[in-house]
């Protein structure tokens, strides 16, 4: 009897655009978590293949590079 492999799960599934485009179109408050564990907080307005771009209420906008960020997440809500 032969044994079915399983497909292995693909590494990218290339879903970051369409979530980065649902956090930016609702506005969603997001925690950035940069390489060196610095955090950033705000709203995703802007992004593209290289950046995204982080408006605050509390500071100025910042364009921060995907490469430098460690992982985002939605703020919980209140």
């Amino acid at each position: 009897m032969a044994s079915k492999s399983k497909q292995r799960a693909p590494e990218q599934t290339f879903e970051e655009l369409n979530y980065l485009r649902w956090l930016a179109d609702h506005g969603v408050f997001v925690h950035v978590r940069l390489s060196d564990n610095t955090e950033l907080a705000g709203r995703i307005e802007f992004f593209d293949s290289g950046f995204i771009r982080l408006t605050r209420d509390d500071g100025p906008n910042l364009f921060v590079y995907k490469h430098d960020i460690k992982y985002l997440y939605e703020a919980p809500a209140e």
